[in-house]
């Protein structure tokens, strides 16, 4: 092999590693953003029930001293709910577009229109049926996926459900422990 035909190899080498590398970039920031985005329209969900509704839990035999084994617990955090949500929230994602972060040059995902109707500031948001099928499809995936841990995380009201999720319990942000959790 000549010169010419070295460095050839060696530059196509480079090309597809660094497409590699860019692609993968990519996945990683759609299927974490597709995971906090998922985390947030839930939680936001869940906050939209009414808190005295209850759902209830057990058995309905009646026990041999006449009581049954009966429990409420709140709807909003029923398995019932959380697997209801878990069908349809996803359709939420057409909500969102997608934004650089110009500090770490990664993609991050934002909502276009907001919940209440006020204006929104979306100057440098690229919003598209790419971006959005591409982050429903992500969404689908990773609930169908993880939920379990999906159930598991809302059923109780516990803090921080982004990071226990999306980073620790999945590595679908691994990069992004230091990402606010109000960015969405």
């Amino acid at each position: 092999m000549n010169v010419w035909g070295f460095q050839f190899v060696c530059l196509s080498v480079f090309v597809v590693s660094l497409l590699y590398t860019v692609c993968a970039r990519r996945s990683q920031d759609l299927h974490c953003g597709a995971c906090r985005a998922l985390v947030d329209e839930l939680e936001w969900e869940i906050s939209q029930v009414d808190p005295k509704k209850t759902i209830q839990l057990g058995s309905f035999r009646i026990n041999p001293d006449g009581s049954q084994s009966v429990t409420e617990i709140p709807y909003s955090r029923s398995e019932a709910h959380l697997t209801e949500l878990l069908e349809r929230v996803c359709e939420n994602m057409l909500n969102y577009g997608e934004k650089m972060d110009s500090s770490t040059h990664r993609k991050t995902y934002v909502r276009v229109l907001s919940r209440d109707g006020t204006k929104m500031d979306l100057s440098g948001v690229k919003v598209d049926g790419d971006v959005t099928s591409g982050l429903k499809f992500a969404c689908e995936r990773i609930a169908e996926e993880h939920e379990d841990e999906l159930i598991e995380l809302f059923s109780h009201e516990q803090d921080n459900v982004k990071d226990r999720l999306c980073s620790k319990r999945t590595d679908l942000c691994d990069y992004a422990l230091h990402i606010p959790h109000d960015e969405l």
